[in-house]
């Protein structure tokens, strides 16, 4: 398995937090913890600001996040990662820890994200198919984040890792376009 990096503070964090709930075994309740303090976040106007501000010192940050997660039933090793980050005044970066620690999770699963872009919502049948053809290029599992975007006209985009493969209807008028006018 090729080792999977996040970079900056916030993938520091991730790796750090990665490590220690791969030790102990509880990388999915750490996931679960991350991801239900995500939708914390999404759901509390209050919560972002004092997760994104630097108003709050430290203390205060570190008191509200303690109160929530006792108050939510966070613990162990969450919770404490979570006072951490808080009491090192990095409490703005675990919107981009979490990503880092699920991108971490993917590669230790042997999962892969693709991100497709169509132009009309795929079918249970499309979608299969195309995990399918994915599945069998990596030899990986292939995770799908579809997304929906009318522009395209016709045909998909898929982006898996650093490569895109780009046969939406939009872009092949564009290279007909683009080749008419150099045929003037």
């Amino acid at each position: 398995m090729a080792e999977t990096y996040v970079s900056g503070v916030a993938g520091r964090y991730a790796t750090a937090l990665f490590e220690l709930a791969r030790d102990a075994g509880v990388i999915d309740a750490v996931k679960a913890d991350l991801e239900r303090f995500g939708a914390l976040i999404a759901e509390s106007d209050d919560l972002k600001r004092l997760v994104r501000s630097p108003v709050f010192s430290s203390e205060e940050q570190e008191r509200a996040v303690a109160a929530l997660l006792a108050k939510v039933g966070i613990e162990g090793l969450s919770a404490n990662f979570f006072k951490t980050v808080a009491a090192n005044r990095r409490l703005f970066t675990v919107e981009s820890i979490m990503r880092g620690f699920n991108e971490l999770v993917a590669a230790h699963n042997g999962e892969v994200t693709a991100d497709v872009t169509v132009a009309q919502p795929l079918s249970d049948a499309h979608a299969a198919t195309l995990k399918q053809a994915l599945d069998a290029m990596t030899g990986k599992d292939v995770k799908l984040v579809v997304e929906v975007d009318a522009s395209l006209l016709g045909g998909l985009k898929v982006k898996l890792g650093s490569k895109l493969v780009d046969a939406s209807l939009k872009t092949k008028l564009n290279s007909i376009r683009t080749a008419m006018k150099e045929v003037r």
